[in-house]
């Protein structure tokens, strides 16, 4: 790094520091992002006070293309754009040529899901601990009531705070639908599959009258959602699964996941996620993509 440049950069740090305060973890950081950045501007021939945008947004492309996270190239701008204003204060440079310079976007985090075997490891699991024997009545109710609730999460892809306060009037045409009131109280029907409508209906036969599907002696009246978030972590102990991976969040995006591996329209699964905006449902994009990728791969004749 020649001279001038390591002059600027160490007038820069005192005055984080006497000025802001910054502590010395925070200089060092600056310090060693600044110290990369100059070395790449040395390597195009360039310097601080010549670089222009275009330079400053080649410097934050090398960083995409050496593999950096779109947290840790903002984190590099943040010190370059504070280093130029610097410069531009001190009458180094008259102008800040990061002033324009967007910050890297962050990539949108793909889903947690599950494998189709570890949701089936999961039911086998709820099953089994229907069938213990010498079950309590309590205890043999309590079975079967995770055993529906897993079968409806799974099942529709319902949120959880749906689910738990699911209405007994919300079931109608003998469970082959239910009518379910989601976010901004707007209610969507979601069909079920036999399997799910037959568990659902024999749980019904051995409850009292109530409101709720899932009645528990709460405030609300109904299941608490962190109480069916525990028993399923629980499940997923019984099923050989970390449990860290379960979570009634991510059975959700399970039954979406599925859906579209199978050929389900993003549309649908729009509709039956309760998804206002087709935008939120397009995290799921990347299975209609190597779907599609299989699917011209597998029939497209130039592709044998």
């Amino acid at each position: 790094m020649s001279d001038p440049h390591e002059r600027h950069l160490d007038l820069f740090l005192d005055m984080m520091s006497a000025e802001r305060g910054a502590a010395q973890n925070t200089l060092d950081a600056y310090q060693r992002d600044l110290q990369q950045y100059v070395a790449h501007l040395s390597e195009k021939r360039t310097s601080l006070l010549a670089v222009d945008r275009n330079g400053v947004q080649a410097y934050l492309m090398q960083l995409e293309r050496q593999g950096f996270a779109a947290t840790t190239q903002a984190r590099h701008l943040s010190a370059i754009k504070q280093f130029h204003r610097f410069l531009v204060a001190e009458n180094l440079r008259k102008d800040d040529p990061t002033a324009i310079v967007p910050a890297p976007k962050a990539g949108q985090r793909l889903p947690k899901t599950l494998s189709i075997d570890e949701v089936d490891r999961l039911f086998d699991a709820a099953e089994a601990a229907m069938a213990q024997p010498d079950l309590s009545p309590k205890a043999q109710l309590k079975a079967e009531r995770n055993y529906v609730l897993l079968e409806l999460l799974y099942g529709t892809g319902m949120r959880v705070s749906e689910l738990v306060a699911l209405l007994r009037s919300a079931i109608v045409k003998e469970a082959a639908m239910l009518v379910v009131r989601g976010k901004g109280d707007k209610e969507r029907m979601v069909p079920l599959n036999d399997r799910a409508k037959d568990a659902l209906l024999n749980y019904l036969k051995k409850l009292p009258p109530g409101r709720f599907a899932f009645p528990a002696n709460t405030k609300e009246g109904h299941l608490a959602r962190q109480v069916f978030a525990r028993e399923l972590k629980q499940i997923a102990i019984d099923a050989g699964i970390d449990p860290t991976k379960i979570s009634p969040h991510i059975l959700r995006h399970a039954f979406a996941s599925h859906l579209l591996e199978r050929g389900a329209d993003l549309r649908v699964v729009q509709v039956l996620l309760g998804h206002a905006d087709i935008s939120t449902t397009q995290i799921y994009t990347h299975i209609l993509d190597e779907r599609l990728t299989q699917l011209v791969e597998k029939h497209h004749p130039l592709a044998q």
